[in-house]
C-alpha cells in the first residue's frame, strides 16, 4: 500500500515563504479533487490532505473511494515559541476541533494524541519553521515523538542526517535527555523511532514524488501497524532548490492566473501556453476548448517575435521568453502541448529561466555601463531600478537556495551533536571543499601562474581545490577547474586586450549548492567576484579573498582621472569589506588598504613560494641567448612581466640608456607582451635592447639564470611574483619603494630598493651593480638562499592552513546565527 502522507490543497492558506506573503496568494491553489487524481495516477492506493490546521480538503473528497481525513497542526514550544508541524491522521471533525483548541502547547497536543491513539508524526524534524529551532527541541522531539518524517520538499542531506540520528538513539542516550530535559517519553522504547515520507507538495506539481509503502498492508489499519512494525519504506528522492523553486513559481502562476482572469488568453499567447505547461499540473483529458486552444496556438506561434525598441524590464521579459519559446523545438513542444508530460520539469524551467534572466541581465550591464561610462548618472539609477525588478523574478531561486543551505548548517550541526561520542568525531564531518573564483585563470600574469601552481599542489597533497573562471575562450578541460561560459563581456577603450565578462550567475549558485563547497575565496572584485560574493552570502559559506591587483591605481594609469581612482578606490574598499578576511600580498598593501579604511581585523598576509627547482642558477646557459634572440656576451639586465604603461617601462629604458653609454657591453633583455609592446619598442630604438614576446617554462628558467641583474621598476605591483623567480635563479634584483615587491627581497643583501618615479635613482643602483662584479656575484648568492626558504609548497601548507583556521572561525560563528 502505497500513500503519499504530506500534501497540500488550496485550503493551506498561510504561506511560509516570504516571496508568496509579499504577493498575497495563498501556499497552495490545488483542488482537492485534482489532488486525489494525481496521486491516483501516479499510483497512490489511499489519498489524504494534509492542510494546515483545517480538515476542508479532506473533508471535500471524504466521499471518494480510498480517502481518510488527516491534517497537519502548527504547535509551539511555551517556553520560546519555537513552531512545529505534527502530521495527524485518520481523524474527524471532532477531533479537528480539539485539536485547534489545545494546538498552541505542543506536550498538551502530544498528551492528547497519545490518550486518544491518533496516529501522527513529526512532519521535517530539522526544518526550521520560524527561525527558532535549536538542538535543544531536537532532543524534546526525540522524547516527545516516535514517529518521524523525512519530508519531500526538504534536501536530501537533511533526511540523511534524521535517519543517522534516530539510528543512533539508544537507551543511554534517551535516558540521559530525559534527565536533562525532564521530560517522561508517553510511549516504549523511546529509543525506536519509525519513519514516514510525504511530498509536502503545494504547487500539484510534485504530488506523490515522495511518499511511504508498506507491503502486505490490505487496510488502513494494516498500513499503520505495518509502520509501527518498521515495514515501511519511504520511497522517493529529496527535493532540491530547483524544485522547491518550481514550486514557488508554480504557485505564484496559478495565483496571477486566477487573479488576472488569464485562463481565457493561454491559448492565444505562446509565453502563457509555455508557463501552463511548465508551471500547472494538469492531467485531465484533452476536450474540445483545448484542441481548439492547440490549433489556435500552431497558427500563432509562426509570427516571429519582434522586440520593441523601448521597453520596461516586464517587456524585455516577455520578449526573451517568447523569443527562446520560438527557438528553442523543445519547449515550442512544451508551449503547443500544453498539459503533455514533461520529463525533469524543475530542471527545464531551471534552464528557461537562466537563459532568459541573463539575457535581460546583459541588457542591463550593457546600459548601465554605458551609462557610467558617458557620464548618464541619472539613467544609472533607471538601470539599478531594472536590476531590482530582475531580482524580484529571480527571487524564488534565492529563498530557496538561502533555506537549503540554513539547513544543511543546522542539520550538520545535529547530526554532529548527536554522533559526538563516537570514536571518530572526525568522520562525520563534511570535508574541507574551498572554490577559488578567478577571472584570470588563463592569462600570462603570476597571479594566474600561482593559482594554477596551487591547484596542482591541492591535487598532488588531495586537498579539495576547485577553481571557477568565466572566460569565453575555448581552453582544454582541466581538472579541478570550471570553466563558465560569460553571458555578456565589456572592453575598455583604453586597455582593448582586457575584458571584463559577466558570469551566468544562476547557473555558477546551483553548480556551487551541487558541489557543498564549505568555503569561497575570491581573487577579484570584477563580476565574478560579486557573483561570488552574493553565492557564499546565499549559501551561508565563510567567504574569503585575496587582494591581487592594484586596481585603482590602474584605472588612474589608464585613464588619467583621479576622480575614477578614488571612486574605484571606493567601490574596492566597499568589496572587500563585505568579506570575512582578505589575503594580501604585502603588508604595504595591508597597510594601504587599511588607510582607505579596510578593517585591520580582516587582514591576513599572503604566505607567497617560488618554484625553487625549476627556477635555479643551474640552468644558466648564454649560449641560449645567443642562439635564440642574438644577444651578445656582456651583462645583461633583465625584466620579465607584462609589457603594460602601469609597469613604468619607459624609465627603466631612460635609466639604462646612460648605463648604454658606460658600459656599452651591457644589454637590455625585455620578456612579455602587452598594449605597450610597439611604444616600448619605439622608445628603446637605437640602445642594446632585446624583446623576447612572452616566454615560459624551461625556455623562461634559462633566460632568468642566463641574465645577470634584474629590474622592476613597478610602483603598482602588490607582490611581484617575477622578483621571486629573479632570487631563485641567482639574479640580484631592483625594486621600487612603492608596492609589495620591496617585502620579497632583502635591502642591500639581495638587491636594492629604488625611489619610485626615479629615473636617477634607478640607474645609479643599476650602475652600482654593473661596474662591482663581485658584489653581484654575493648578491646573487644570497638571493638563492633567501628564496631556498620560500618553496611553493611550504608556502601552499601555510596558505591553506590560514584558509581552514579562518573557515573554521567562521562556520562557528555562521552556525551559532543559524
Amino acid at each position: 500500500m502505497k500513500i503519499d502522507l504530506h500534501v497540500h490543497s488550496k485550503y493551506s492558506f498561510r504561506p511560509s515563504q516570504w516571496i508568496l506573503q509579499k504577493l498575497g496568494c495563498p501556499e497552495s491553489f490545488t483542488e482537492p479533487s485534482t489532488l486525489y487524481r494525481i496521486a491516483r495516477d501516479k499510483g497512490m492506493d489511499l489519498v489524504t490532505i494534509t492542510d494546515h490546521n483545517t480538515i476542508a480538503g479532506s473533508a471535500e473528497i471524504a466521499h471518494l473511494p480510498d480517502t481518510f481525513i488527516s491534517e497537519e497542526v502548527t504547535t509551539y514550544f511555551p517556553d520560546d515559541g519555537c513552531k512545529a508541524h505534527v502530521l495527524v491522521y485518520q481523524i474527524n471533525e471532532s477531533i479537528h476541533r480539539e485539536l485547534q483548541k489545545i494546538r498552541e502547547n505542543i506536550f498538551d497536543l502530544v498528551s492528547y494524541l497519545r490518550q486518544e491513539k491518533i496516529y501522527h508524526s513529526l512532519a521535517h524534524p530539522l526544518y526550521s519553521i520560524n527561525d527558532k529551532l535549536k538542538i535543544e527541541h531536537i532532543e524534546k522531539f526525540i522524547l516527545l515523538f516516535q514517529n518521524f518524517e523525512l519530508n519531500g520538499a526538504r534536501d536530501d542531506y537533511q533526511n540523511h542526517c534524521i535517519r543517522k540520528i534516530v539510528d543512533r538513539l539508544s537507551p543511554d542516550v534517551v535516558e540521559r535527555l530525559v534527565e536533562k530535559h525532564k521530560i517522561a517519553p508517553p510511549f516504549s522504547a523511546p529509543w525506536r523511532k519509525h519513519l514516514t515520507g510525504g511530498s509536502d507538495d503545494h504547487s500539484s506539481l510534485n504530488i506523490a514524488r515522495h511518499y511511504t509503502e508498506v507491503n502486505a498492508a490490505q487496510t488502513l489499519e494494516q498500513y499503520f501497524e505495518g509502520i509501527e512494525a518498521d515495514k515501511a519504506v519511504v520511497v522517493g528522492k529529496g527535493s532540491t532548490p530547483q524544485v522547491l523553486s518550481h514550486n514557488l513559481y508554480g504557485i505564484a502562476y496559478q495565483y496571477y492566473k486566477r487573479k488576472l482572469n488569464l485562463e481565457s488568453k493561454v491559448g492565444k499567447d505562446p509565453v502563457l501556453r509555455f508557463l501552463d505547461g511548465c508551471l500547472q499540473a494538469n492531467p485531465e483529458a484533452e476536450s474540445e476548448d483545448r484542441l481548439v486552444r492547440r490549433l489556435i496556438y500552431s497558427w500563432r506561434e509562426r509570427k516571429v517575435p519582434r522586440q520593441e525598441k523601448e521597453g520596461s524590464i516586464q517587456d524585455l521579459l516577455r520578449f526573451e521568453a517568447q523569443k527562446l519559446i520560438y527557438d528553442n523545438p523543445k519547449l515550442r513542444e512544451i508551449a503547443r502541448r500544453g498539459d503533455h508530460k514533461i520529463e525533469n520539469r524543475a530542471q527545464s524551467w531551471f534552464n528557461f529561466v537562466n537563459h532568459v534572466s541573463n539575457r535581460v541581465l546583459v541588457h542591463f550591464w550593457n546600459s548601465l555601463l554605458n551609462n557610467f561610462s558617458g557620464a548618464n548618472f541619472l539613467n544609472i539609477f533607471q538601470s539599478l531600478g531594472s536590476a531590482g525588478a530582475l531580482y524580484s523574478v529571480l527571487a524564488p531561486y534565492f529563498v530557496t537556495f538561502t533555506v537549503f543551505s540554513r539547513d544543511k548548517l543546522f542539520s550538520k550541526e545535529a547530526l554532529t551533536h548527536f554522533m559526538a561520542d563516537r570514536s571518530n568525531p572526525s568522520s562525520i564531518e563534511k570535508p574541507f571543499k574551498l572554490v577559488h573564483f578567478t577571472d584570470t585563470f588563463y592569462e600570462i600574469n603570476g597571479v594566474a601562474l600561482t593559482i594554477r601552481r596551487q591547484l596542482q599542489l591541492a591535487k598532488d597533497s588531495r586537498k579539495d581545490l576547485t577553481v571557477i573562471t568565466c572566460d569565453s575562450e575555448n581552453h582544454p578541460t582541466t581538472e579541478g577547474v570550471r570553466n563558465f561560459e560569460p553571458i555578456g563581456a565589456y572592453g575598455f577603450p583604453e586597455y582593448p586586450e582586457q575584458k571584463m565578462f559577466l558570469p551566468p550567475f544562476l547557473e555558477m549558485l546551483d553548480y556551487c549548492y551541487e558541489k557543498d563547497f564549505t568555503q569561497i575565496h575570491v581573487a577579484t572584485p570584477g563580476p565574478l567576484g560579486l557573483a561570488a560574493l552574493a553565492i557564499a552570502r546565499i549559501m551561508k559559506l565563510p567567504v574569503s579573498g585575496t587582494y591581487h591587483t592594484a586596481i585603482p591605481q590602474y584605472a588612474q594609469i589608464l585613464t588619467g582621472d583621479g576622480s575614477i581612482e578614488e571612486l574605484v578606490w571606493k567601490y574596492t574598499i566597499w568589496f572587500y569589506e563585505q568579506l570575512d578576511w582578505v589575503l594580501v600580498p604585502s603588508k604595504h598593501t595591508g597597510h594601504e588598504l587599511i588607510e582607505k579604511g579596510l578593517d585591520p581585523g580582516k587582514i591576513r598576509l599572503f604566505p607567497r613560494g617560488v618554484d625553487t627547482e625549476k627556477f635555479h642558477p643551474a640552468k644558466r646557459d648564454p649560449s641560449f641567448l645567443r642562439r635564440n634572440f642574438g644577444t651578445g656576451d656582456g651583462l645583461k639586465i633583465l625584466y620579465v612581466g607584462r609589457i603594460s604603461k602601469e609597469k613604468n617601462l619607459h624609465l627603466l629604458v631612460r635609466a639604462f640608456e646612460g648605463i648604454a653609454e658606460r658600459i656599452p657591453e651591457a644589454e637590455l633583455v625585455l620578456v612579455g607582451d602587452g598594449p605597450y609592446l610597439e611604444d616600448l619598442k619605439a622608445l628603446a630604438a637605437g640602445i642594446p635592447c632585446v624583446f623576447t614576446g612572452y616566454l615560459e617554462g624551461e625556455e623562461l628558467a634559462s633566460v632568468y639564470a642566463s641574465c645577470d641583474l634584474f629590474a622592476f621598476p613597478s610602483a603598482t605591483d602588490t607582490f611581484g611574483n617575477v622578483v621571486l623567480e629573479a632570487q631563485a635563479s641567482g639574479l640580484p634584483v631592483i625594486v621600487t619603494n612603492l608596492g609589495g615587491p620591496q617585502e620579497n627581497m632583502i635591502p642591500q643583501t639581495t638587491g636594492f630598493v629604488v625611489e619610485s618615479g626615479s629615473v636617477e635613482s634607478l640607474a645609479e643602483a643599476l650602475q652600482a651593480l654593473l661596474s662591482d662584479h663581485i658584489r653581484l656575484k654575493e648578491m646573487g648568492r644570497a638571493a638563492r638562499l633567501y628564496m631556498e626558504k620560500r618553496s611553493y609548497e611550504l608556502a601552499f601548507e601555510k596558505t591553506w592552513l590560514i584558509y581552514r583556521d579562518c573557515a573554521n572561525g567562521m562556520e562557528q560563528e555562521m552556525a551559532a546565527a543559524v
